[in-house]
């Protein structure tokens, strides 16, 4: 009678974690240093763009606490000197902690990546950020996916906006699947035009709610008005 073959062996290599782990534990070192010696008196933003490197290495270390603390103090500077794209960073740091605030965060950020005119892929990734939280009934993550296909449209033009409306064109299809089970292109025309979303008077004012849903009464970490009269300066 002929044996059954033996299962291969699996060997897994830890040497390749162990070597990312150690680097980043490195980095976290030698970044936490240089801010230990930062003179007293230094450019805002020098410390700020410290504190952003010093807490991604952090999260690929799953520090999360200190991820925060070190992104919260670079988001306050940012805030502070007006380096939006910056701030956005910090939001989405924060936001990955998966601390109590990280969802305030997610909506700073996606208040910040709307209002500003920062580079498309910051919006995009906050309000896709805001479509994987939203639950598939919800109109949130309608509202997210079109605001991120109407900022490539304002925001870009030529081979980017092509490239940048293929993704976000699937965005707003993958969320209308989700959302109503559309499969068609006649399908979607018929949901977009229910949810009105071809209507950035209609559909911006909405998506503004659904952040101030997110973040909540009192949670706000700046005055947004005050913050919008910066954007003509």
């Amino acid at each position: 009678m002929n044996q059954p073959n033996k299962p291969e062996e699996t060997y897994i290599d830890t040497s390749d974690a162990k070597e990312s782990r150690e680097f980043l534990a490195e980095k976290v070192a030698e970044l936490t240093q240089k801010l230990e010696t930062l003179p007293a008196v230094v450019e805002p933003m020098q410390r700020a763009k410290l504190l952003l490197d010093l807490a991604n290495a952090e999260l690929g270390m799953t520090q999360m606490s200190d991820v925060w603390n070190h992104a919260k103090m670079a988001f306050d500077i940012c805030i502070a000197h007006e380096e939006w794209q910056l701030a956005i960073e910090a939001c989405d740091l924060l936001y990955q902690t998966e601390q109590p605030s990280s969802i305030v965060a997610l909506g700073h950020g996606v208040w910040l990546s709307v209002t500003y005119p920062v580079e498309p892929e910051y919006s995009i990734n906050m309000l896709n950020n805001v479509i994987n939280e939203t639950t598939d009934d919800a109109d949130g993550a309608a509202l997210a996916a079109i605001t991120a296909h109407f900022i490539v449209d304002q925001r870009t033009d030529g081979e980017k906006s092509k490239d940048l409306k293929v993704l976000t064109s699937n965005m707003l299809a993958k969320v209308a699947q989700r959302h109503s089970q559309v499969e068609t292109q006649v399908g979607l025309d018929v949901w977009m035009d229910k949810l009105q979303l071809r209507e950035p008077d209609v559909f911006l004012p909405r998506m503004s709610m659904v952040v101030g849903a997110i973040v909540g009464d009192g949670n706000w970490w700046f005055d947004r008005d005050a913050l919008k009269s910066k954007i003509a300066h």
